[in-house]
């Protein structure tokens, strides 16, 4: 009886772990297959690839800054926050980080709309006083700005590279692969990539 027991507890162990090995091997395919999120595009008016006319606005601090247009070899990142978005909080120290890592080939600038008190002291606590601050309402329109925390690339030709909403800092990053790799997203690329295949 004893015998009996020990082996049929032996057998249970070794069944279990052949199935462990084989949810290991099931959990690493999944991984494999599943890409990589980039920043979600939503319904814009401005697409990939288009090159929308340059504005000129007014910095919170009275200077003139031109958005869009050729830049001089450097592109342009649009950050749409607002001083109440809880996620756009959380993504203005990655903000911070980019600007400063990528400053050779970048400028960043801090958009919104609203009051501008409030989106100094939101740039004053993050760390961003550095950084060109507009507050225009027709921005945000011409990009399709519906949804918070959204981003614009605009390479140094002009052109829209990428956009979409940015929750977190893979989405800021997925921006820049996508304009280095020259797709619309990181989903494009990853399409091409596997319908090539």
């Amino acid at each position: 009886m004893m015998l009996t027991s020990q082996i049929l507890l032996w057998i249970a162990v070794i069944v279990l772990a052949v199935l462990v090995a084989a949810l290991a091997r099931q959990v690493g395919i999944l991984h494999e297959r599943i890409a990589p999120a980039g920043a979600l595009t939503l319904h814009q008016k401005v697409n990939v690839g288009e090159v929308p006319t340059p504005l000129e606005l007014k910095t919170v601090d009275g200077g003139n800054l031109i958005v869009g247009g050729q830049r001089g070899g450097r592109s342009q990142l649009l950050f749409f926050a607002a001083p109440d978005c809880p996620v756009c909080k959380i993504l203005l120290p990655v903000l911070r980080s980019a600007a400063k890592d990528e400053s050779d080939w970048l400028e960043v600038v801090l958009a919104g709309d609203g009051d501008a008190r409030a989106y100094r002291a939101m740039a004053d606590e993050h760390g961003l006083t550095g950084m060109p601050l507009v507050l225009s309402e027709a921005l945000g329109r011409t990009y399709g700005v519906s949804k918070l925390p959204y981003a614009v690339l605009i390479d140094e030709t002009g052109r829209v590279a990428s956009l979409g909403l940015i929750n977190s800092r893979e989405h800021l990053e997925s921006l820049f692969e996508a304009k280095e790799r020259g797709v619309a997203s990181i989903q494009e690329f990853l399409a091409r990539r596997n319908g090539g295949a």
